[in-house]
């Protein structure tokens, strides 16, 4: 893991199309923007990760039928 220092509006770029910019800082929370090509999905991780087990339980049968009883 790379680990960076940086101020309010100060930013990180990776692969020269993704920018990373903090925004804020209040106590212990950073707020940050990030400026990316619409094709690269942005997501905090744990939302991540419930998209990861989502997608795991979808392959199951308990979640196929889960499926065939949302669609009716």
């Amino acid at each position: 893991m790379l680990a960076l220092s940086r101020k309010k509006n100060e930013a990180i770029v990776i692969n020269s199309d993704i920018e990373i910019t903090i925004l804020d800082i209040k106590g212990d929370q950073v707020k940050l923007g990030i400026t990316a090509p619409k094709s690269v999905p942005i997501y905090r991780k744990e939302v991540y990760l419930q998209i990861q087990e989502a997608n795991k339980a979808a392959g199951t049968s308990e979640g196929i039928e889960a499926l065939k009883n949302f669609l009716g």
